[in-house]
Formats: C-alpha cells, structure tokens, sequence
C-alpha cells in the first residue's frame, strides 16, 4: 500500500477482504509509515525502491497524491507489478497515455477505481439499456455535488495545482460522473462546452505543497481555524464546473460539478431519458433506482434474487439490509485480483478507463479557457 491517509485504508481493508496478505505500507514520511504500520500490523517500506524490491509482492495499490500516481505506477509496472491505481490517473494526458501504453504491453492488470460501476442498481440499469428497454437516449443528464470545500480553511494537497494538478473538482468527482454515465448509458462523450469557477479564492497553504506518499484522497477535515501568522494561497483550481456536452450519436447530456454545495456529502445523480423510458440512479440512497415510462413510473429496490445477473452477483445482503460505497469498493478490488488470476470480470476499469478520464478533462480544461465547443 502506497498512501495511508482515508483512501489507503479503504483500499487495505478491501484487500484483506479479498483475501490478500498486505505486505507493508509506505507513507509520506518514515514516522508516519511506522505509526501507520503499528495500527495496520504490518511492516513499514522504508522507499519505494525498497517496496518493488520486495519479491512477495503481486500487486501495489497506489493511493498516494495524483503527481505521483504516474512515476509510482510506471516503476511498478516496470517492476513486474500488477498496479491499482487511484484516479485521477494521470495529471495529464500524456502522463496517462504512457501509463495505459505501459499496462498494456506488460499484460498486467492495471485497475482505476471508478468504483460506482460496482453499485448493483448501477449494473441493472445498464443490463436494461443493453436489453433495449429505454430505446435511444434523448438526453443526459445529472450533478455531482459535494460541500467538503465549503469552509475557506478547508484546504490541503489537493488545492496545489503541483500536486494534485491543474483540475480540482472535475478531475476528481466530475471524472467519476462522466465514467459512470459513459459506461451505464452507452454513449460516449464528442465534444464540451465548460465552465469552472473558483468559491474560494484564498485557502490555507500550509500542508498544501506535501505529496510524497500519503493521501487523504476524498473529504478531508477543515482542521483548526488558522492563525494570524498562517500563510495564505491563491486557489487555482476550481471549486465549481457546468458542462454542457454532445456524444457521438448527437445526444445531449449536462452536469454540474461542486465542492462547496452544502448539505451535499456525496451527491453522484443521473437521470438517462430514453426514447421509450427513463433511469434514474443517486448514489447516496443507491439502494432503490427510479424508471420512468410514459404511463407512469416506478421504483425498484435491489434484490439478490431478482433482476440481472450482475446485480444479484453484487447484491451481497438480503434486501432491506443497505449496501454501499464499501461493498463498492470490495467488489472492484475482489474483481481486480480475481483478473491477476486470469478472470475477466465485467466492468473492470482499467488505465485505458483512465486514459479516457483525462481526456475528457483536458477537454473540459481547455473549453473553460476559450469558451467554445471543445472535441474529448
């Protein structure tokens, strides 16, 4: 495990899940790669070179800040490494393009987690639109909010362009949208017209610039109210996008991304308007999905014995007993590793799913500069 802060142990957990012994952990400094790895029980890497040095180890699982996911991934596939790597992928798309080119000649299993395709509704609307049922999509659209920004002392890595990179809130939940959207509907996005703004234009620096190997990668706290003497920085990342986008077959989509919504913990919504019905998913009550026809509309609750048979792969508990983000998590690191073992699990995403990530945010990057219509 590279990264120890939120997402590290989300990973590790699910790993142990899966059935992994976790070799060691690396974290952003040796004291806290010894803290962390008295509380997970395992031994602590002294480098990263001491980590692919490491003979037992068959995959690595990099959650570490996003400038480092492509030197980190490279070394370790270069090492004979199976990698899972958080998203973003790459700071840039070149960056992505050597990763994914990198995977796919080793013929390593190289995993992004874009892990709502692992919400079992999720799968059961896309077996319905594989069944035909919604007919050819009309229009697509939906919002992914959250408020973990909204406080002007919330700050951190992610803030600094240098470490987390020239996109803040689109390349890290707008991406989530925009995979999810993709894969469920069919569709794939041609063209973006965006625009970002920032809420916030000062945030605390402190901490901002660090990015060895650690990460906290989803809603970091706050922390204290800052002092008189705490030095400030400009905010360059964006707090806010709308996009209006086109897919290959002409159909109109639009999302709205946000950090600074109150109230909004984790809002990922989308609703797929068919030429016969409509779909409706909201990841923070995932356990019902909403169709809708022309006579009417219904709402259908997840089921291990009903339905598709991907969603009763991933219906874990009984009906009435919710699942979530966690079991999401599991079921993508479980179908990771059953792919090492030579599986081919449906849905899996891979760097190429990563690669596609980048592109469409440097489209979203460089529409918001000029305006225009932008091709992905």
């Amino acid at each position: 495990m590279v990264g120890a802060g939120m997402i590290g142990a989300i990973h590790r957990r699910a790993a142990a899940l899966a059935g992994a012994r976790i070799t060691g952990v690396l974290a952003s400094t040796p004291a806290r790669s010894a803290r962390v790895a008295e509380e997970w029980a395992v031994p602590a890497y002294p480098s990263l070179d001491a980590l692919l040095d490491d003979d037992s180890v068959d995959v690595v699982h990099i959650c570490s800040p996003n400038a480092t996911h492509a030197p980190y991934a490279l070394r370790a596939l270069d090492a004979g490494k199976h990698v899972v790597c958080e998203k973003p992928l790459a700071v840039s798309v070149a960056d992505a393009e050597r990763m994914a080119e990198t995977a796919r000649r080793s013929g390593l299993v190289a995993a992004v987690p874009f892990v709502y395709r692992y919400h079992p509704l999720v799968r059961e609307i896309r077996a319905r639109r594989i069944d035909g049922e919604f007919g050819g999509w009309h229009l697509i659209h939906g919002s992914y909010l959250q408020d973990w920004m909204l406080s002007p002392q919330a700050s951190g890595w992610r803030v600094d362009p240098v470490a987390g990179g020239p996109s803040r809130a689109f390349a890290d939940i707008g991406s989530h949208w925009c995979d999810l959207v993709e894969w469920v509907s069919g569709e794939r996005f041609a063209e973006v017209t965006a625009s970002m703004s920032v809420a916030v234009d000062k945030r605390p620096a402190a901490g901002a610039g660090t990015f060895a190997a650690d990460s906290s990668d989803g809603e970091p706290s706050a922390g204290a109210e800052p002092s008189a003497s705490e030095e400030y920085m400009d905010v360059r990342t964006e707090d806010c996008a709308a996009l209006l986008l086109r897919t290959a077959s002409g159909v109109l989509a639009s999302t709205t991304v946000s950090q600074v919504s109150a109230g909004r913990k984790n809002r990922l919504w989308f609703e797929l308007d068919g030429a016969r019905a409509s779909a409706v998913f909201d990841q923070e009550n995932p356990e019902t999905i909403w169709l809708g026809g022309e006579d009417g509309a219904r709402v259908v609750s997840r089921d291990p014995g009903r339905g598709s048979a991907e969603q009763r792969r991933l219906s874990v508990l009984p009906p009435g007993h919710p699942q979530g983000y966690a079991q999401c998590f599991e079921a993508f690191v479980a179908d990771a590793y059953a792919a090492i073992g030579g599986d081919r699990p449906e849905g899996l995403p891979t760097f190429d799913d990563g690669l596609r990530a980048a592109r469409i945010t440097e489209a979203v990057l460089r529409s918001s500069r000029n305006g225009s219509w932008t091709e992905v």
